[in-house]
C-alpha cells in the first residue's frame, strides 16, 4: 500500500528576519549616503571650482604659455617692479597661481575678494585692503585648505625657498616662500602692510597666504604662510625658471600643461540626472512589454519562496525583464539619485543643516 506524498509547505515570510534586513539596509544606506557627502566635499565641489576657474580663464585674454611650442626663459627684470592689476572689481580675475611644490599641474586663479563665494568658486582669493602684486608690503591671499579643490592643502610641505609665482596678464612675479606661523582667527596684523614689525612702515615686498588650522576638523586658528618678491619678469619674454622643464628633445617646456579633465568639463549634474530617468522610463517600457515581470510571476506561481520583507530586494523584484535586465534598470536609478544628491541634495544640506553649514564652509550661490 503507497502512502500519499505530501509537498513541504513553502516557508513563511519571517517578520523578525525582515526587520533586521530592512533596518540593517537603512543603516548601510545612511552609512552610504555619509560617505557620498564626504565625496562630494572633497572631490566634487573641487571640480566645480575647476570648472567655475576653467570658464573665468577662457573668457579672459591671457595666453597660456603652450608646451608645444618654442618657449623661452623669461629673465628677471630690474628697477621697480610693475604693478598689474592696479585695482579690481570682487570677482574679478587677477592673477593665475603656481606653486612647483604642490605639483606641477598646481594652477589656481586668483580673484579680487575673500568672501566664501569666491574661495568657494574661484580657488585664491585677494584681501582688497592689502597690496597688489609686486607692491612694497603685503600682498595677501587666502584660500580654503579642505575643500573647494583645497588649493593651500598643502602648505605644510613647504619649505623655504619653495617658489610661488604669480602671473598677471603681462607680468611674472615670482616670490620665495620663507616662514610661517599659525595664530588664532581675529589676528588682523598677518595681512597688514607690515605683518613682521606691525605698525612700521613696510619695506619688503612681501606675500601672505592665509589658510585653516587644523586641516580636516572645525579650524580653530589659521596657518600663515610669508615669502617675499625674488624678481619679476615680463609675460612675453617666456616663463620663468621655476615653471620650466627640458623636453626630449632640450627645448623648454612649461610644467603645466595638463588639458582640462572630463569632470572639469561638466557644469551640471541636471542633465545627467534626467538623462538616466529617461533611459530608466525607455528600458522600464521595453521590458514590461516585452518581458512583463517573471519575478514576481514566479513568487505568484510558486515557484519561488516569498522573500522576506527588504528593500532594495524588493525594488529588484519590481522591475520588468530578465535578472540583467531588471538590475540595469536599478544601477540607472541609483546613479540618478546619486547624481541628484550631488547636484541639489548635499547643497541644500551644507547650506541649511547648521552643523553641516559650519563644516563645510558651503554658501548658496
Amino acid at each position: 500500500m503507497k502512502h500519499s506524498q505530501r509537498s513541504a509547505p513553502a516557508p513563511r515570510r519571517s517578520v523578525s528576519r525582515s526587520i533586521i534586513t530592512v533596518i540593517a539596509e537603512v543603516l548601510l544606506t545612511f552609512a552610504a549616503i555619509c560617505g557620498l557627502y564626504v565625496a562630494w566635499m572633497q572631490w566634487w565641489t573641487g571640480v566645480e571650482s575647476a570648472h567655475v576657474q576653467e570658464e573665468t580663464r577662457q573668457q579672459v585674454a591671457w595666453a597660456q604659455p603652450d608646451a608645444g611650442g618654442a618657449l623661452t626663459i623669461a629673465q628677471p627684470q630690474q628697477g621697480e617692479p610693475p604693478v598689474q592689476p592696479e585695482s579690481a572689481r570682487v570677482g574679478e580675475l587677477m592673477a593665475r597661481v603656481y606653486i612647483p611644490c604642490f605639483g606641477d599641474q598646481w594652477e589656481r586663479n586668483l580673484v579680487q575678494g575673500t568672501s566664501l563665494v569666491e574661495l568657494n568658486q574661484h580657488g585664491l582669493g585677494h584681501y582688497e585692503t592689502s597690496q597688489m602684486p609686486g607692491q612694497v608690503g603685503n600682498f595677501a591671499i587666502a584660500g580654503h585648505r579642505n575643500g573647494y579643490g583645497q588649493p593651500l592643502g598643502d602648505v605644510d610641505r613647504l619649505q623655504p625657498g619653495d617658489a610661488i609665482v604669480i602671473r598677471s596678464q603681462d607680468y611674472w612675479y615670482v616670490y620665495q616662500y620663507t616662514n610661517y606661523t599659525i595664530v588664532t582667527p581675529d589676528d588682523g596684523s598677518v595681512i597688514g602692510p607690515n605683518p613682521e614689525h606691525p605698525g612700521e612702515a613696510p619695506t619688503k615686498r612681501m606675500i601672505t597666504m592665509t589658510t585653516c588650522e587644523p586641516k580636516y576638523t572645525t579650524p580653530t586658528h589659521r596657518w600663515i604662510s610669508f615669502g617675499e618678491l625674488a624678481y619679476w619678469a615680463k609675460v612675453a619674454d617666456g616663463i620663468p625658471q621655476e615653471l620650466a622643464k627640458e623636453g626630449p628633445d632640450g627645448a623648454v617646456q612649461f610644467v603645466n600643461n595638463e588639458k582640462q579633465s572630463f569632470f572639469t568639463s561638466i557644469g551640471s549634474l541636471a542633465p545627467y540626472v534626467w538623462g538616466a530617468l529617461a533611459v530608466y522610463a525607455l528600458v522600464f517600457a521595453a521590458a514590461a512589454v516585452a518581458w512583463r515581470w517573471p519575478a514576481l510571476r514566479a513568487i505568484r506561481e510558486g515557484r519561488k519562496p516569498l522573500p522576506d520583507a527588504d528593500i532594495y530586494g524588493w525594488l529588484l523584484r519590481h522591475q520588468p525583464g530578465a535578472a540583467p535586465v531588471r538590475w540595469l534598470l536599478v544601477l540607472l536609478l541609483v546613479f540618478a539619485a546619486v547624481c541628484a544628491l550631488f547636484q541639489w541634495g548635499f547643497p541644500w544640506a551644507a547650506g541649511n543643516i547648521e552643523f553641516l553649514k559650519q563644516m563645510s564652509n558651503y554658501v548658496t550661490i
